[in-house]
């Protein structure tokens, strides 16, 4: 997002409020949050942003989030024979966007769903971004915040964690042309790594071992999966009062092959190490 001078004038405006309840009920505290909330659902600004080197979370844009539900009341919508209660409606204006919504899913003003997404019945909640040509499909969830990139593939019944407090945590990052395996858990900030494969079943966490068996010794890190690696759920042995149990984590077993392209990549690395998704 190109930081000009009006975005910055209402940051501030946002970032005062947000410290001094006093500001809350002004005129230009409101009119800031809603032209936040307003460019979290165009697109014209996100939550989580690549500085060239490193992800950054915008914190007012979060603190925009919540001062929208404190200054909002609840209405009631509806969409067919449904009804709701909510303080954030959901987004209705489909046409021209190029964006395919298949009943009954749903996303959230304030949440930004680019050129050529498809949203199967799933769910995308309030500032979160998702870029063009992903696809979300059937129960899969998209939490407050959180950044899917370009022609990810969520699979059925992903749960993609949201954030909304503290406003300076950082959201779940996933980055463009990951594959997220059936019923994966990915919360606390973590972020998949670009084109990485995550197999059926994996929950992410920040405290999650993210163990590289590749290597010898293997290599444990956190929060974070390096690009075009092929990911798979795991357990390891820890000593308990009661015994030796078995505790998660995920396992690096290999890379996707730089020498094909992303469809015939993803499919030889399910094959390659038997990835269930």
């Amino acid at each position: 997002m190109a930081r000009d001078a009006d975005f910055d004038a209402i940051a501030a405006t946002i970032s005062n409020a947000f410290g001094d309840p006093s500001q809350l009920h002004t005129e230009a505290t409101w009119d800031a949050v809603d032209r936040a909330i307003a460019a979290l659902d165009s697109g014209a600004a996100a939550v989580a942003e690549f500085d060239g080197s490193q992800w950054v979370t915008n914190e007012w844009l979060k603190q925009a989030i919540i001062l929208y539900f404190i200054l909002h009341e609840s209405s009631s919508s509806s969409a067919g024979p449904l009804g709701f209660y909510d303080k954030i409606p959901l987004k209705t204006q489909w046409e021209n966007t190029g964006v395919r919504v298949v009943p009954p899913g749903a996303a959230r003003y304030g949440s930004y769903l680019a050129q050529g997404v498809v949203l199967m019945p799933g769910f995308v909640n309030v500032g979160a971004y998702v870029g063009e040509g992903t696809m979300i499909d059937t129960w899969a969830t998209v939490g407050s915040c959180a950044h899917i990139g370009s022609y990810v593939h969520l699979s059925g019944g992903v749960g993609i964690g949201g954030v909304l407090e503290p406003p300076s945590a950082r959201p779940v990052i996933v980055e463009d042309g990951a594959f997220v395996g059936s019923r994966c858990v990915v919360v606390e900030g973590v972020i998949v790594g670009r084109e990485a494969v995550l197999g059926a079943g994996v929950v992410l966490t920040a405290s999650t071992p993210i163990i590289d068996v590749t290597k010898s010794p293997a290599v444990t890190a956190r929060g974070s999966v390096p690009p075009r690696s092929v990911v798979i759920p795991g357990t390891q042995a820890r000593d308990f009062p009661g015994g030796t149990f078995g505790t998660p984590c995920a396992l690096i077993v290999g890379a996707r092959t730089p020498s094909t392209d992303r469809k015939t990549s993803l499919n030889a690395a399910l094959r390659d190490f038997n990835v269930p998704v």
